[in-house]
């Protein structure tokens, strides 16, 4: 019985073991690359674009948080093409629940710091 106690402890009172947290599914290449290619796909099914890239994903309390990038308007020459950064947020099961776009810039662009 001491087995089923921190299943129960981890899935918030649910016993689903898929209501596990970021960390509890562990940080592995596996894991993040899954869902990175979520967060891809599930934006570009709500924005019809497609993702150039994801250029961050970081594990949070409640599942990840990502960063996509996205191409908004198509210029010649592609230097001058708008780009975009989502920031995703999807949760534990990897479902999207929130996006936003955070930044535009030229796909020229530098960033300075």
């Amino acid at each position: 019985m001491a087995a089923a106690e921190p299943s129960k402890r981890r899935s918030g009172g649910g016993g689903s073991a898929q209501r596990r947290t970021a960390r509890d599914r562990g940080s592995g290449a596996g894991g993040a690359a899954q869902v990175m290619r979520s967060a891809a796909e599930q934006l570009s099914s709500l924005i019809g674009t497609p993702p150039e890239s994801v250029s961050a994903i970081k594990p949070t309390e409640d599942g990840w948080e990502a960063d996509v990038e996205v191409l908004e308007l198509e210029r010649i020459p592609e230097t001058t093409s708008v780009m975009a950064t989502y920031r995703v947020t999807l949760n534990a099961e990897g479902d999207l629940v929130a996006y936003e776009r955070t930044h535009r810039y030229t796909r020229g662009q530098i960033d300075r710091r």
